[in-house]
């Protein structure tokens, strides 16, 4: 191997994945939504859920047309609360799972995104 060269395999990333702190624990009350800007994009990329003392996190991308999910900032459920809604297309989604279960995209899922909470109660994606 010549200089500068590494005996890394082809194909993996030099790239390091720090995870990213969206909020605590306790800003997320139960049975609320809300977006979040991870990248500094300029748009909510990622939707968290938390029902039922269970956080859940997808990409806030309807698989339909990979449009987001909102019509305003933080509003992903349905008035029951129970779901959550593709207001572009009203599609149907179950919070635990992210399947589609109503719309034009039935059966289809949210892409769920990695994440963990830590010791002190912060909400990383990973």
């Amino acid at each position: 191997m010549g200089p500068g060269r590494s005996a890394r395999p082809r194909g993996t990333s030099l790239i390091r994945h720090t995870p990213v702190t969206l909020c605590h624990i306790d800003e997320l009350p139960d049975g609320q939504s809300c977006g979040f800007d991870p990248h500094h994009c300029g748009q909510d990329s990622v939707l968290v859920v938390r029902r039922g003392g269970q956080v859940h996190v997808y990409r806030n991308a309807c698989p339909h047309h990979d449009t987001p999910l909102a019509w305003r900032k933080d509003a992903y459920l349905n008035a029951a609360r129970d779901r959550i809604i593709c207001f572009a297309h009203g599609a149907q989604f179950e919070i635990e799972t992210g399947r589609c279960v109503l719309g034009p995209c039935l059966g289809q899922c949210l892409a769920a995104l990695p994440f963990f909470v830590d010791e002190e109660g912060k909400l990383l994606l990973l």
